[in-house]
């Protein structure tokens, strides 16, 4: 069953759908990106580890070793009669957080020749730890050094929460980007951009001259992607939107939903 909206489902930024929907969403893409390339390259998918600390109040708390503090006298009989009753030292514990640390994992896809293995594009979906603190500027920092070498960059912004990847210019209206930044147009970036209410569009890949982009419909791996994750049976389009929405789109939204269960 596809999904109610005619491009992205707000639905999947649900916390618990957007990790395999990303991964699932990059591995067709994959797929469908290595139907159409050439036979000079290839695309495989890597993947980023991220370590993020977890808030203290997120974090359960464990006793660790004790402190030495001075306290009463103790009661317990001196070693020897002749030992002086005095204050001794008793061990009293504290309870402390831990400092613990939380892997996440980014998928991506990068575009090799096949000739002499070296890097021709890298392909990214954005995830809510791209557009928030504290791995947004980690990963703005990657970014930003990947622009300065002769690699391709196409970066796909399918969340409405968080804050958008910044460019030189304000963003043109839309809910959903992406980002072609072909490394032989630099600075310019070609944005493509579209509201909920229209299907996703094609988008072109860039190769290394003299070849061809190749161009995706992301429409397709998205169908892909909805369908054999079989999402239409685990979300509850009765709910609210798991994100914040206001006037016409907060009714659109809601009506579109309203009419997967009806």
């Amino acid at each position: 069953m596809p999904s109610p909206f005619p491009g992205m489902d707000p639905y999947l930024e649900n916390p618990a759908f957007w990790s395999d929907f990303h991964a699932s969403f990059i591995t067709y893409w994959r797929d469908v990106l290595s139907e159409s390339l050439p036979d000079s390259y290839e695309a495989r998918m890597d993947e980023r580890v991220n370590l993020v600390e977890l808030r203290p109040e997120k974090i359960r708390r464990f006793e660790p070793d004790v402190t030495v503090t001075r306290g009463r006298p103790s009661r317990t009989p001196p070693a020897t009669p002749s030992a002086a009753p005095s204050a001794v030292a008793t061990l009293e514990p504290v309870t402390l957080p831990l400092l613990l640390e939380e892997q996440t994992r980014e998928t991506y896809i990068e575009i090799l020749h096949r000739r002499d293995r070296s890097l021709v594009a890298v392909l990214e979906l954005l995830s809510p730890s791209n557009k928030e603190e504290p791995d947004r500027s980690t990963y703005l920092a990657r970014r930003n050094a990947l622009l300065h070498h002769d690699v391709h960059l196409v970066e796909l912004d399918f969340l409405l929460k968080g804050q958008r990847i910044p460019l030189g210019e304000e963003y043109p209206p839309g809910h959903y980007f992406a980002l072609v930044a072909d490394a032989r147009r630099r600075p310019d970036c070609t944005v493509y951009h579209w509201t909920m209410r229209q299907p996703f569009p094609r988008i072109p890949i860039p190769l290394r001259d003299p070849d061809p982009a190749v161009w995706i419909d992301l429409a397709a791996v998205f169908a892909i992607t909805y369908e054999r994750g079989r999402y239409a049976r685990s979300i509850d389009y009765t709910q609210p939107p798991p994100i914040s929405l206001r006037g016409d789109d907060l009714t659109w939204v809601t009506e579109r939903a309203r009419s997967r269960t009806t």
